[in-house]
This record gives structure tokens, sequence and C-alpha cells, in this order.
């Protein structure tokens, strides 16, 4: 089949766009012809080697975990799907058999995999997944914008439906409004929980396109401070959530700008891992942190029933024909994008 593979890591250029050997289908799995698959940050991460995503190369590697198609064929063990579905990916796939996931918390799976990780991904004609890792999408959810849904969504719905239990009186602080998960948690908080957004970023042109997806609030992070813009904004209560995806630049800016109760959710790090902790204020203000990776099926179910019904919107920048991903890969590179960047394929 056709893919775009890497044999080595390093820059855009170890992408390489030719022919590799189809993995077989076994008995539980489904084999999905490839429409979309959006890009992640995690992609660059992967072919650079870097942030403990080192691959033991034994031949080929096919990056890509965001991904939709239609399923082509299945093992025989496969129940309840059918030829000709529209699909979409769960990339994170979980063993379905711990004391974990039979308990529905498949967060906690410690077998847990991820497409595009130890097996191929999705800059692929064709791709083989478990059958329990496939959602099916609505006709009203074409493939490009169903591959942009995932690895932003879901971490998004985490921390700020299920784990934070935004409130419709709260505010929210979404940092980096133009990313992946800054476009989708802007929507999650402002369309599903009904609350009041802060969003920053860091060009004009950034902060209108946060508002026009529903931010209240947009703070320029290069010429205002963030965390006195928050206490202005909120009359110096603070934010009660914040989507943190990253990392020490952010902490470093806002610790002292949450409100009494305030709800911490990390997701990324992409500005650094280390953070300097002050522990008296998370008791003396009732302060909350908690850590997600992704999230559960029944999230992203949930996020496809609202994507279908037009109330959650996959923002995609760019689109790039398969053999075009280190081009892609350069363009996410520069930063220079406000949502996803997504590959296609005929």
């Amino acid at each position: 089949m056709k893919a775009v593979y890497m044999e080595r890591h390093g820059g855009p250029e170890v992408l390489t766009y030719g022919e590799v050997q189809e993995p077989q289908v076994g008995p539980s799995d489904v084999r999905i012809r490839v429409r979309a698959c959006a890009l992640n940050r995690l992609d660059l991460y992967m072919r650079a080697g870097i942030r403990g995503t080192t691959i033991n190369f034994d031949g080929p590697h096919v990056l890509g975990a965001d991904v939709s198609g239609e399923i082509v064929g299945m093992g025989d063990s496969v129940i309840g799907l059918e030829i000709g579905m529209r699909v979409l990916v769960n990339p994170r796939g979980t063993c379905m058999q711990c004391s974990h996931c039979l308990a529905g918390t498949t967060e906690f799976c410690s077998r847990a995999t991820m497409v595009g990780s130890k097996a191929f991904g999705g800059y692929a004609e064709y791709l083989i997944v478990p059958s329990t890792s496939v959602h099916q999408i609505p006709d009203t959810l074409d493939f490009v914008q169903a591959a942009s849904l995932p690895t932003v969504f879901m971490p998004s719905w985490n921390i700020l439906v299920r784990t934070a239990q935004l409130k419709s009186w709260e505010t929210v602080l979404v940092p980096s409004a133009s990313s992946g998960v800054g476009t989708a948690a802007i929507q999650v908080a402002r369309n599903i929980s009904g609350a009041t957004v802060i969003a920053s970023t860091s060009t004009e042109e950034k902060m209108k396109k946060a508002l026009d997806i529903g931010a209240n609030y947009v703070v320029n992070y290069r010429d205002e401070n963030l965390g006195d813009r928050i206490k202005d904004l909120t009359n110096g209560k603070g934010v009660d959530v914040v989507i943190d995806h990253v990392g020490t630049d952010l902490w470093n800016a806002v610790n002292r700008s949450l409100a009494l109760g305030a709800r911490y959710g990390i997701c990324g790090v992409t500005s650094g891992y280390r953070a300097e902790l002050q522990m008296g204020a998370m008791f003396t203000r009732y302060l909350t942190m908690f850590g997600v990776f992704m999230g559960r099926p029944e999230d992203l179910r949930q996020i496809i029933h609202y994507a279908g019904i037009g109330s959650l919107q996959g923002i995609v920048h760019a689109t790039y024909p398969l053999e075009d991903a280190r081009k892609a890969h350069e363009d996410m590179e520069a930063l220079n994008f406000f949502g996803k960047l997504v590959l296609t394929v005929e």
C-alpha cells in the first residue's frame, strides 16, 4: 500500500512517500480505507525521537493517530460493524480485559497503546485497528472534520466536562487558542458547559479567530501580563478552571490567578515539564491539580454526537494530499496556523 513512512529519526526530510507492506487483519480487527488523518504535535516528537518517543526501528514506521475512513474488511470475530461503514478511530487502544477496562476506567489501562506509535498509523491508504477502537460517524460529519476531533477534543472533554465539571457560571482559561486543543477547548467550554472563556494567543489575527469560535475574552500574552489580565477580567477572583497543554510557561504566568477551589487540568507540556508548586496555596485555597491523557470511548462517542449536530467543529487550517506530509510537518513546526492540519487520502 502507499504510505508516508520513516526509517530513522530526524527532521521532515526523513518522511518518505512510497510502498510499505500492509499489516494483516486479525480475528478481532477491522481494515479501514483511510480518507483523512490529522497531524498532532506528537507526530513531530515521534519523528524527531524526542520527549520519550524513541522508536526501535525494525522496518518502516508509519505515523498518524487521528484517522477517519471506511471499513473495507474485518476479522471473523468482529460483530456489530459492517463493510462500508464510515468510522472514526479512537487513537488510544486499550486491552478491554484488565480490571480498569472492565470497570469502564479505560484511561488507567496499563497495556494501552497509541495508533501511530507502536503500530502503524494513518499516513497510509489503509489502517488495521481492533474493532473496539472504531466509532461510526454520521453522514453530517465529513472525513476531514472527523479526523480533526479525537486527540484535541478528547482531553478537552475529559478535563472540562468529566473531571473538572465546569459550570455555566464559571470562568475557564484556555491558553494557546490557535492550537488544536485550544480551538477544541474553547468550543467545549462555551457550547457544552456554557462557561465564560478567557483565551490567550500571540497575534491580533489569532485573537480575532479565537473570538469567532466562542472565546469571550482573548489576551495577547506577548503584549500583556496574562496573570494580571485574568485578575482584571474576573474582578480579582481568578479563573475557576484551567486546561493546560502548554506546561512550564503557563503555570509560571497564572498560578497566582486561580480562584478559590480552582481545578487545574494538564494534558500537555509543550513549553516544558517543570514548575515550582506552592503547596501552601494548594490546601489553603482548595486547589486541585490533575493530569489526563486522552479520554474514554464514551467521551469520543459524545464528541462525535455533538460534532454531528454542529455544536462542536474541528477547526481545520489546511489539508494536504498524503504525499505532501513532509510539507505539513514543516508547516506545523512553523506555528503559523490556527487549528488542525489534515492529510487526505484519495
